[in-house]
């Protein structure tokens, strides 16, 4: 079964390599020589090993994520077409004398792509997705924006971050562009995606607070999935500090299925997500790259059910119901 996304993007890799660690620290510095070294050895070795779909926002690294790509592709122009560039907007980080907030505007909307355009140095952007869920959202707004980015040839298509099914569809009622992805947090540590799901009805699913029916809705309505914060951070590496006994097990589990299949520990866990009918599209946000290269393994990965509901089992830290 194939991605829905690529319907859209039929080369797409099936993994995301996240762009929130290039660039330096998060602040108003410049890109140093070492941060744009850096940028352009993640970029090569996720191409190197089969990852092409790379995940920007406006507000990483203040920035200077999307500006040293932009080197990147001054220095490779050639790239451009065989690269899948998705950024986000609709975050505004807090300043002195502001507080932090979030912005669906129009007039925000179109000011942060032409801004990110530039710092990337392209013309369009693959994927253009709302990163989080703005209160005073106005639809009709959302829609105007999106139809003037499409008609100047700025954002191929357009998606959001972080929102839930009736979310989704409210703003799918304004919008003329299909939604094509919606990026969640997802991994062995955060799944209340799926506790919502399997205990439906139950007691236990209260408080869960993801969203009940949102991959449903997502998969009904071929819109990609993707998940951020997949590896969960390193919590399931040997030795992590202040891990759980939960996560202890988890841990014990990955090494044994990366024995067995023959691959890395952080192929076992993005082969979890992939494994959901859903077709999960792993985001990593790693800049260390034999952790890039092990991630890669993932998509020759197919665990079986078994071996997947051990490491759910172990992840919820009791047996199912």
């Amino acid at each position: 079964m194939t991605l829905p996304i690529h319907d859209i993007l039929p080369q797409a890799s099936r993994i995301s390599m996240g762009c929130m660690g290039l660039g330096g620290g998060w602040n108003e510095t410049e890109v140093s020589l070492a941060a744009e070294q850096q940028a352009f050895a993640v970029i090569e070795t996720a191409l190197e090993n089969g990852i092409n779909f790379f995940d920007h926002a406006d507000i990483y690294s203040h920035g200077k994520a999307e500006t040293v790509f932009g080197r990147y592709l001054n220095a490779h122009p050639q790239q451009r077409e065989q690269l899948y560039i998705q950024s986000k907007c609709a975050i505004r980080l807090p300043q002195t004398g502001q507080v932090g907030l979030y912005d669906c505007s129009k007039t925000a909307i179109l000011r942060a792509v032409e801004e990110s355009l530039q710092r990337l140095q392209t013309e369009y952007l693959d994927l253009l997705l709302l990163h989080r869920p703005d209160p005073l959202c106005q639809p009709e707004e959302v829609a105007e924006a999106f139809n003037q980015l499409q008609q100047q040839g700025k954002v191929r298509h357009f998606g959001v971050s972080n929102m839930g099914w009736a979310q989704l569809q409210l703003l799918q009622q304004a919008v003329t562009q299909p939604l094509r992805a919606n990026q969640l947090e997802m991994s062995l540590a955060a799944h209340n995606w799926l506790e919502e799901s399997v205990m439906v009805g139950m007691p236990a699913a209260a408080g869960r607070h993801f969203g009940y029916g949102t991959i449903e809705y997502c998969q009904l309505h071929k819109i990609q999935i993707q998940s951020w914060g997949s590896l969960a951070q390193g919590r399931f590496s040997v030795g992590y500090p202040g891990q759980t006994e939960a996560e202890s097990a988890v841990c014990q589990l990955l090494q044994q299925f990366a024995a067995e299949y023959q691959c890395s520990t952080e192929a076992i866990i993005l082969a979890w997500l992939m494994r959901h009918p859903a077709q999960v599209q792993p985001v990593i946000g790693t800049t260390n790259l034999q952790r890039i290269r092990a991630c890669a393994e993932a998509s020759r990965i197919l665990l079986n059910r078994e071996h997947w509901y051990q490491l759910y089992i172990a992840a919820r830290g009791e047996r199912l119901p």
